[in-house]
């Protein structure tokens, strides 16, 4: 039994850690939204903003191209960390600047091509941000590997930091400053003040780039072919593994500007869709922060004679956990919408569904070791590909009728797709014996909640607010009870 918690209790400490680079910038830029939708934009404008950032998002996959996990990979195998990071990095350095190359010159034919015609500078300014994210991706995983999460965390924060600073001063200080008259000056007159986020952003990248420095000294622009062969052929599954699953995460945006029958308003009803679907972003975080610690984590524990039963045991955790970050915000969404302006709430419906398949997700990442550890990235791929064909076909079959409750629902059918089939293929090729029916009362006992809370919806606040608070701590006591049975019993 002690070798089972204690490396659960180091994956506990080491999600905390990383919680730090990833959940507070996170948060951090959470702030960014009230701001957005409550202060500066339209919905029409920070529909534009959720658009182009969702091309970042895909174009940041393509460039990274698995070499992040292909790294943890082959420096656990290899006795010369080294010379994997170096590998690694020299190639993603090479094809990003093939990428800047390719962009300048056909900048005004994308920016056709997105519908920005007259915005060239969008192009160019996230072109370079999504270079200097992938440049600097292989540092970042090099200090997971080394441990460093503290060093990691850190230059997260202060990116962040900068980043928001930035759009204070750009977005409120300045406008403020001048008043009605700012649109005047040389810079604000010759753009829209949607180019100053992507400038902020690009500030913050640029950070880290310098932050990163140390691991750039002792960088060696060198390539071993023959473990770059290797690399790739590890990590191309992972790189159509990310793009279906970003594509999965970002295509219904995209698809909604395209595909809404009033195109006049499409932006408007993105920038709705989006700024309600920020409402999962505690669930998102969680997840993401938890990716950080667990994937090096997983590796690490493989050759460990209790691995299996680590694996299950951090599943029945990870799904007790999500599910109390639903009942969280479902339970308080009257508090939690004030973080969007209000012109955006009429999209609220689709917060319980969002974060439902955000933990179809979370389920999905941590079946994903079966095909991690066996080296069968490629049916892992399958399963992506399978998610985002999915999600394509359920956008373009809903949008048109359903508006963005089709991308929610989308969305939903993807990712609890892909976790059923990861489940049912790794039972035949890595087999865990997960605790099924804990996850499955985990489950039905979280619903029962948020149903019951539903009709309690009519009653004065405050006291929906007391019944609500009354009905999380069942949840906790539920699930306490149920993890420690064993240990209750031999109390009594």
């Amino acid at each position: 039994m002690t070798k089972t918690a204690n490396p659960i209790k180091r994956l506990i400490g080491e999600t905390a850690i990383y919680g730090l680079g990833t959940m507070l910038p996170r948060f951090l830029n959470l702030l960014l939204v009230p701001l957005y939708t409550i202060y500066v934009f339209t919905e029409a404008e920070y529909g534009e903003v959720t658009i182009l950032y969702s091309y970042v998002a895909i174009l940041l996959v393509l460039l990274t191209y698995g070499m992040e996990t292909a790294f943890f990979r082959y420096a656990n195998k290899n006795n010369d960390a080294k010379k994997v990071f170096n590998t690694a990095t020299t190639s993603v350095l090479i094809t990003a600047i093939l990428f800047l190359v390719i962009i300048f010159a056909f900048v005004d034919d994308i920016s056709r091509l997105i519908e920005y015609p007259s915005n060239n500078e969008y192009v160019l300014l996230i072109a370079i941000i999504i270079a200097i994210d992938a440049i600097t991706s292989l540092p970042f995983a090099y200090l997971r590997y080394q441990n460093k999460a503290i060093k990691f965390s850190l230059i997260r924060i202060i990116s962040v930091v900068i980043t928001i600073s930035l759009n204070l001063i750009f977005l409120i200080a300045i406008p403020y400053y001048y008043g009605d008259s700012y649109n005047t000056l040389p810079v604000y007159r010759s753009t829209s003040l949607v180019t100053f986020v992507f400038i902020a952003n690009l500030t913050g990248s640029f950070s880290t780039l310098v932050m990163l420095s140390a691991e750039f000294k002792s960088f060696n622009f060198k390539i071993d072919v023959k473990l770059l062969r290797k690399m790739l052929k590890y990590g191309l599954p992972i790189l159509i593994i990310s793009l279906s699953f970003m594509i999965t995460e970002v295509a219904d945006k995209i698809l909604l500007k395209y595909l809404l029958p009033d195109r006049a308003g499409a932006d408007a009803q993105v920038g709705i869709y989006a700024a309600s679907y920020k409402l999962a972003i505690i669930m998102m975080l969680f997840i993401q922060m938890f990716r950080y610690a667990a994937e090096p984590f997983f590796f690490s524990e493989a050759d460990k004679k209790d691995a299996k039963k680590t694996y299950s045991k951090v599943m029945t955790l990870f799904v007790a956990f999500t599910w109390f970050i639903f009942l969280i915000v479902t339970l308080y969404l009257n508090l939690f919408k004030y973080i969007i302006g209000e012109a955006f709430w009429v999209g609220l419906t689709i917060v319980p569904i969002i974060l439902s398949a955000k933990i179809f997700l979370g389920i999905f990442y941590n079946l994903s070791v079966w095909y991690k550890l066996t080296n069968k990235t490629i049916y892992g791929a399958t399963i992506a590909i399978l998610a985002g064909i999915v999600t394509i076909i359920m956008n373009v079959l809903l949008i048109p009728k359903y508006g963005y409750m089709g991308s929610a629902w989308a969305n939903f059918a993807s990712y609890f797709v892909i976790m059923i089939v990861s489940y049912l293929w790794g039972r035949k090729i890595y087999p865990i014996n997960y605790e099924i029916n804990k996850i499955i009362i985990y489950t039905i006992a979280a619903a029962t909640i948020y149903y019951i809370s539903q009709f309690s919806s009519g009653f004065q606040i405050s006291t929906n607010y007391i019944l609500n608070t009354f009905l999380l701590l069942v949840y906790v006591l539920f699930v306490y009870v149920i993890e420690n049975q064993n240990k209750l019993q031999k109390k009594v």
